[in-house]
């Protein structure tokens, strides 16, 4: 008789066989749950080692203590030999282990109650990320059309909010948002100086430097870089507490109320951001053409008062106003994603900050996918 020992993380699990025909699984020890169970693949190795068993039989006699972590051993291994059409000898087991699985084999399982991996081909992945998208999308749509609503009731004053909440959150929104404002687009204002004086000082273009840096920060780049700053700092933020005030209840004391939460929250954090990005865009224009300066005045040598000339030549009044329309939709992009995650938050407390982070992923795809939209449509005006 030749057997092979395991070292099983529960009791012990060896195997034997009686003869070349019948594989002995031996049961010893203290089988419990809560210790772990030992792999049924130990038996299916065994069963394809050569000479292949055609009959299968246990031996429990150093098997001490057990719970149900032994049964669901045993119906792995139950499993096993129904697929091969094996023939299993149970009558070595205890009395109670015999009648437990003879009642677990009587009853059928129930069907769907056994959780089956799902293994999607790439292209139906592909297209349930889109269908998942799509739905998204359909959903910010329907939600902006809610506070398009709103600021409609708004408008022939109907739409109820307290001024005071206004009030603070463009103090959030706007004179808050100052500092990182002026670091970011002063720093993306000499990067793109940089950039652009290591190509024009190749041509003795370099005074270009003036003009590279204010068209692009007052057509894009100020807008951009304000709405991606208020995106990740603002949008998080109204999905922060709205989700907070639907984990605690607050949403559903206002419409208890018959307050529409919709006017009493989401209408002063939209016209806030509303009112407040075209005032950053500016200032981000103004910080960008900073940064440029800097770079100009020490690496190409081109003094203040020419390099401010050269770019007050170079933009237009309609480049500063195109870029400040921009920057107006992108506050109301930003606002309605960061709200309509706040109220699409679970009832958890770790759902707060996955609403945040969807609120801030889909702020700033929408405003990069406007962007885009922005410069096709600019282009084909003569903007």
């Amino acid at each position: 008789m030749q057997a092979l020992k395991q070292s099983p993380p529960s009791g012990e699990l060896s195997f034997a066989r009686s003869d070349n025909s019948t594989l002995v699984v031996r049961l010893a020890g203290d089988w419990h749950l809560r210790h772990g169970l030992p792999d049924t693949d130990l038996v299916l190795k065994q069963l394809d080692t050569a000479p292949k068993p055609v009959r299968l039989t246990f031996d429990a006699a150093g098997l001490r203590d057990w719970d149900s972590g032994l049964l669901t051993f045993l119906m792995g291994v139950s499993e096993i030999c129904h697929k091969r059409n094996l023939p299993a000898d149970w009558s070595p087991l205890p009395e109670g282990v015999r009648g437990l699985i003879q009642l677990a084999e009587a009853v059928p399982e129930k069907t769907g109650a056994r959780h089956e991996a799902a293994h999607a081909s790439f292209i139906e992945q592909v297209g349930q990320e889109a269908i998942s998208y799509a739905r998204g999308f359909d959903e910010f749509l329907r939600f902006f059309g809610e506070v398009t609503i709103a600021f409609a009731k708004l408008a022939v004053g109907k739409a109820r909010f307290r001024r005071v909440d206004l009030m603070i959150v463009i103090q959030d929104c706007g004179a808050s948002a100052f500092g990182i404002v002026t670091l970011v687009t002063f720093l993306v204002g000499v990067i793109l100086a940089f950039e652009g004086a290591v190509q024009l000082q190749q041509f003795g273009a370099s005074i270009f430097v003036a003009d590279l840096v204010a068209i692009a920060m007052t057509r894009d780049m100020g807008a951009m870089m304000a709405a991606i700053i208020m995106a990740g700092r603002t949008g998080a933020a109204f999905a922060a507490q709205l989700g907070s005030m639907k984990v605690t209840q607050e949403i559903d004391a206002l419409t208890t109320m018959g307050i529409s939460p919709l006017e009493f929250l989401v209408l002063p954090r939209v016209m806030a951001l509303f009112l407040m990005i075209p005032l950053l865009c500016v200032y981000a224009d103004c910080m960008g053409v900073a940064g440029g300066a800097l770079v100009s005045a020490t690496m190409l040598h081109i003094s203040l008062r020419t390099y401010l000339t050269e770019s007050k030549n170079a933009v237009t009044l309609t480049m500063i106003l195109g870029g400040v329309f921009k920057a107006a939709v992108y506050g109301i992009i930003i606002a309605v994603a960061g709200c309509l995650r706040g109220f699409q938050c679970g009832d958890s407390s770790s759902a707060v900050g996955d609403a945040a982070t969807a609120a801030v992923v889909t702020g700033i795809v929408y405003v990069i996918v406007a962007c885009g939209i922005f410069a096709f449509i600019f282009n084909i005006i003569g903007i």
